[in-house]
């Protein structure tokens, strides 16, 4: 948490710290993922980042697009599945369709934590959140990489009740999770703190069908102070030991329980899955 903070109340859920500062002189993942989704919420630093990562990927707004629709189509697939909890950690800038949305379309009375660490996400949430008017949702913002301080926080606590099933949702952000960060340990101690019923759902940047590009992407990202780690299926199915993955298990974005056809122009650096806590 930035020491540049003020103490806040007011909105449910918009957490406890509002920044006064914003660093726009380096880029942030959120900001980043919001101009490849053709958002206004970045700023220089960002586009010149998104620059970099086009340079590696032409293709990589249609990624992040096929990304977002496969967000949607896994949290119907839970909500549907009896799934009234969600904890989609490293929600980003929201957009249309947003994880409560969606869930709350199925379930009204479903309950959504969103976790950030980026402060322009954190005021978007306050306007996110002031809308509100079933379920709950609330946005903490805090620092995935410490799961025990992030699953203590009351305000999570105080919306998820942890003895009930419960959907973790890590959408596009294992990948920015270097190995020195133990990213497996992180999946563990959040699943490990939920009842089996439980979900997790991931999606996750690989090299394995065009090796260049995932080379390239990787060290786009990397030159921008983003740290970034493109994983095997193997390294990824390492990721997911916790869980047993349901059908179609580790696919593409585009190829997990599709909508309709699949197109063959699909974007094929990603892999999605999302695996069920077994007892």
């Amino acid at each position: 948490m930035s020491e540049n903070a003020q103490h806040h109340s007011g909105v449910e859920g918009v957490g406890r710290w509002l920044p006064t500062t914003i660093d726009t002189s380096v880029a942030h993942i959120a900001r980043v993922y919001d101009f490849f989704l053709g958002g206004k919420d970045n700023f220089p630093a960002d586009r010149e980042a998104a620059a970099r990562i086009l340079k590696g990927n032409p293709g990589m707004r249609d990624t992040c697009r096929e990304q977002r629709e496969y967000l949607r189509r896994a949290v119907r697939f839970l909500a549907g599945a009896g799934i009234r909890q969600f904890i989609d950690i490293g929600t980003g800038l929201p957009t249309q369709e947003n994880t409560h949305e969606v869930a709350q379309k199925i379930a009204p009375d479903a309950r959504i934590a969103y976790i950030d660490n980026d402060p322009i996400v954190l005021a978007h949430a306050r306007v996110l959140m002031a809308d509100q008017d079933h379920g709950r949702t609330v946005f903490i913002h805090a620092d995935a990489r410490d799961p025990g301080k992030l699953l203590a926080d009351p305000e999570l606590t105080d919306v998820i009740d942890f003895t009930q099933p419960v959907a973790v949702l890590m959408i596009g952000i294992l990948h920015f999770l270097p190995d020195n960060e133990n990213p497996g340990e992180l999946i563990s101690t959040l699943m490990d703190a939920v009842p089996p019923g439980s979900y997790l759902a991931i999606s996750h940047g690989t090299p394995d069908f065009a090796p260049a590009i995932g080379d390239a992407v990787q060290a786009a990202y990397q030159a921008s102070s983003m740290p970034c780690r493109v994983r095997t299926s193997a390294e990824v199915m390492a990721l997911l030991k916790d869980v047993e993955l349901v059908d179609p298990g580790l696919v593409l974005l585009a190829e997990w329980r599709p909508d309709g056809p699949v197109p063959d122009n699909r974007q094929r650096i990603t892999y999605a899955a999302v695996g069920r806590k077994v007892p």
